[in-house]
């Protein structure tokens, strides 16, 4: 696994919402950044994509694309390639997330595609038989999000623990290198140090983060919680 990430991990989806956009979101990376460097622990941001390149310009940690489409240049229009993530200063991609849904053929394009970059995946799947599909794909990391918990502030971590622990344990019978993220629900840091404790590699959340008041004492919470939990 490169240096650029370390696990466990922390991933920020800034998905759509007004509070990420421009100036919103760079502030959101710059606290990330902020907790990164003064916690030691590895944080992520998936900005929207026409931010993507100022933030990944701005700031020293990871950053992820919210998609990215299964087809190469060429006449593809409002297509996201993979060589234009990287180009903006992405290191990898989310896939398949429960808003953003792909068929499994295309999920295992895009995998490959952005392996052969040099870039990492990072793929959703909404349960234990899902999950077990990917699993099979290889991607980097694998992350569990029930969609009916997703933005409700009840983590998967607390409500449905078993998905979580089942699934780790299904997903390392497959394929032991995939690093598994817990998504859905995830609010506080008492989530996050629940999802580690139940074997996940770390975590993956959006509202919680970039809905909040505060979200770099969200952030801060939550990376106290992985160093509490190493």
């Amino acid at each position: 696994m490169p240096k650029l990430l370390d696990f466990p991990i922390i991933v920020i989806n800034f998905k759509t919402y007004l509070e990420s956009l421009g100036d919103r979101g760079m502030r959101i990376a710059k606290d990330a950044e902020s907790v990164s460097n003064e916690t030691g622990v590895c944080i992520c941001v998936a900005p929207q994509f026409t931010d993507i390149k100022s933030i990944a310009n701005a700031v020293s940690i990871p950053v992820f694309a919210q998609h990215v489409d299964p087809y190469p240049p060429g006449s593809y229009t409002g297509s996201i390639s993979v060589e234009a993530i990287k180009d903006a200063g992405a290191i990898g991609s989310i896939l398949n997330h429960s808003e953003k849904k792909l068929q499994l053929a295309s999920i295992f394009a895009a995998v490959k595609m952005l392996k052969n970059a040099g870039m990492f995946s990072l793929v959703c799947a909404e349960d234990v038989e899902p999950a077990m599909a990917v699993a099979a794909l290889s991607p980097t990391m694998l992350a569990v999000e029930p969609p009916e918990l997703i933005g409700t502030g009840i983590p998967v971590s607390k409500a449905r623990p078993e998905i979580v622990s089942e699934s780790v344990q299904r997903i390392r019978s497959i394929n032991r290198e995939i690093k598994i993220l817990c998504g859905a629900g995830i609010t506080r840091g008492d989530d996050v140090r629940r999802a580690i404790e139940l074997g996940s590699d770390g975590v993956l959340l959006a509202s919680g983060v970039v809905k909040a008041k505060d979200p770099r004492a969200v952030i801060k919470e939550m990376a106290e919680a992985v160093l509490s939990s190493r």
